[in-house]
């Protein structure tokens, strides 16, 4: 057996801390930028046009990632104690660095010069595509969470049923 995701000392501060509503909303925010930018980008690749749309979508993108990362780490530091590397999200944070990292990149090679705008733009997607598997990391903890509740509470349930029965 696994160890669970959240003591329930965990759970009561996960659900208590308004960065857990905060992580909400800015998740599926950052997603929906994500699909814009992509189609952007992939735009510019094939046809050539639209360059500056691209290159400010990425960077909004990448300011939006910036943010969620920031916020994420209150709400580690809230519901675990620690900034980063949490036990249960150790890998996720992991790979967050990677992601950063590219989108840092791309900041870096729009604001210096480096590489021309396909290079950029590439640099953009390998951003985006560490992005998409970071984003599948934490929907596969967020299922776990949900499936961790259930279990605990089909097990108190079956507990209570079963009290009244060991009572007789």
């Amino acid at each position: 057996m696994t160890a669970p995701l959240y003591t329930p000392e965990e759970r009561v501060r996960r659900d208590s801390t308004r960065w857990t509503l905060v992580q909400g909303i800015l998740a599926p925010v950052q997603f929906l930028v994500f699909l814009v930018s992509l189609g952007l980008v992939i735009n510019f690749l094939v046809t050539g046009d639209g360059l500056l749309a691209a290159t400010i979508s990425v960077v909004v993108k990448t300011l939006i990632l910036y943010t969620i990362m920031i916020t994420g780490s209150i709400w580690e530091k809230v519901v675990f104690g620690k900034w980063l590397f949490a036990r249960p999200f150790f890998w996720e944070d992991v790979f967050s660095m990677l992601v950063i990292a590219l989108h840092t990149l791309y900041l870096g090679a729009v604001v210096f010069g480096w590489w021309d705008a396909t290079g950029q733009m590439v640099i953009a997607l390998a951003a985006y595509g560490t992005y998409v598997i970071n984003a599948g990391q934490f929907l596969l903890k967020l299922r776990a969470a949900r499936l961790q509740e259930k279990a605990d509470r089909e097990r108190a349930e079956a507990a209570a049923d079963a009290a009244p029965e060991a009572a007789r």
